[in-house]
């Protein structure tokens, strides 16, 4: 864990510590809000929604943690009703909470993504293996990488870590197609894609933002982007992400319950 650099504005550590708090409170609404949805979809969908409630209740543990190391890490005064200044504490800042968080959650958010889709017994258990897996090794191949100040060693660590990172996206974004398309109605399997795409998008932000350091950026800026990308990518990959799910349990109940189903 490296230092933080010295010469914080306010305006760079307010943006990290709002950004900081705006992932506290993104994902403790969304692991209410998702656990209150349960009674209001069938069995079937229960564990995916159950599950991702786990994964926002553990982000925003992880927030607090990240969010807490933030605050102690500086103290922020004015003197004489000037502007306010910002100094290091010399309390280390443990961004590697982020890391632990990914390790748990990255897994768990395909694997709900693949519970909500009802494929058959065999494919989900073949494809949450896979993919969990492959997660798990991309955040953990890119963690090494994440602690060093080293250019050409972040670059190392992030290639490998693009590995496993590519067959994930590359799953979601073509081997999922057929098995959306089987969905139960237009409703379902519109929502279904945009989970997929979604999951797509919000992950191909964290490489870029984990280039920050290696492309000429530097010092108290960029730990603020990295920071404010970092918070921005979680809500859009766990809490919105979530909503989806939620989405699509709640329309494929719908249908299932009318008895609805449309012909495979």
């Amino acid at each position: 864990m490296a230092p933080l650099p010295d010469g914080f504005s306010y305006a760079e550590w307010n943006a990290t510590y709002n950004a900081l708090s705006f992932g506290i409170a993104a994902m403790g609404s969304a692991t209410i809000f998702f656990w209150l949805q349960l009674p209001n979809v069938t069995k079937s969908y229960r564990t995916a929604l159950t599950i991702t409630g786990i994964v926002t209740l553990i982000a925003t543990y992880h927030y607090i943690r990240i969010f807490n190391s933030w605050s102690e890490a500086f103290t922020v005064a004015s003197k004489d009703g000037g502007d306010y200044a910002v100094q290091l504490t010399g309390a280390p800042f443990n961004d590697g909470y982020r890391y632990v968080d990914w390790l748990l959650t990255v897994p768990l958010l395909l694997i709900e993504l693949i519970l909500v889709m009802k494929l058959p017994r065999e494919e989900t258990v073949s494809l949450s293996w896979k993919l969990g897996l492959a997660s798990a090794l991309m955040v953990a191949l890119g963690y090494p990488g994440e602690i060093q100040e080293d250019l050409s060693v972040r670059w190392f660590w992030w290639c490998l870590s693009m590995i496993p990172f590519c067959y994930v996206v590359f799953t979601l974004a073509v081997g999922l197609a057929e098995a959306t398309s089987k969905q139960p109605s237009p409703a379902a399997a519109s929502l279904a894609s945009a989970a997929r795409y979604l999951t797509v998008l919000s992950w191909c932000t964290y490489p870029f933002v984990y280039m920050v350091k290696s492309v000429g950026l530097a010092g108290p800026a960029a730990t603020m982007y990295e920071q404010v990308g970092y918070s921005i990518a979680d809500v859009m990959a766990k809490a919105v992400f979530g909503v989806l799910i939620w989405a699509i349990a709640s329309e494929k109940s719908a249908v299932e319950e009318s008895g609805k189903l449309l012909p495979k």
